[in-house]
């Protein structure tokens, strides 16, 4: 005879952890690692205007009109309402920093967020500037070229300091900030 206990037994689900919250839902996600392995496509593997450079470049461009519709119409953390860095938010955010004190976001921090619409903004010129680059009007003018890649370049440099500081935060948080972009989830 099988015995009951009124005791329960296990912990909650593994996908339902109560010392994490749900904040990166799934199309910020596919659109930052789409994002990260497009531009390690096109910046390191494959061939300045080929035929791949030009559709992963348009698979950024499909990926970021996504994102900006969801930036109004997606989830809490999704929503440039959410997270849109006022100078004030910025400065006290930066101040916070220096006083080693600085506010823990659920979502986007000041900086972070600037961050985040600076590489939207270079990514949206980048597309732009590459597409352009194909238009007869346009064919073979070297400005042209070199202001995509000097955008392109930039996107780089702002990449590893947007890394760079995903890490130091997840250290001064003591949270995996690259983590959470996988499961979306981060600490309550």
């Amino acid at each position: 005879m099988t015995s009951v206990s009124s005791k329960k037994e296990g912990g909650p689900p593994s996908n339902m952890s109560p010392d994490t919250v749900k904040v990166w839902d799934p199309v910020v996600r596919v659109f930052h690692w789409t994002v990260v392995a497009a531009c390690t496509l096109n910046l390191f593997i494959l061939e300045e205007g080929k035929y791949w450079h030009r559709m992963t470049g348009y698979v950024v461009a499909v990926a970021l009109a996504i994102r900006l519709v969801w930036g109004f119409i997606g989830t809490k953390h999704a929503r440039f309402a959410d997270f849109f860095p006022t100078p004030r938010k910025v400065v006290a955010y930066i101040v916070g920093i220096a006083k080693g004190n600085e506010k823990r976001h659920l979502g986007h921090n000041p900086l972070a967020s600037v961050m985040m619409l600076l590489l939207m903004g270079l990514l949206a010129a980048t597309a732009v500037s590459g597409w352009m680059t194909t238009l007869d009007a346009f064919w073979g003018e070297k400005w042209l070229e070199q202001l995509h890649g000097t955008i392109a370049n930039s996107i780089m440099v702002l990449v590893f300091i947007h890394a760079g500081a995903a890490i130091v935060e997840s250290w001064r948080h003591r949270e995996n900030l690259v983590l959470s972009m996988v499961t979306g989830r981060k600490k309550a």
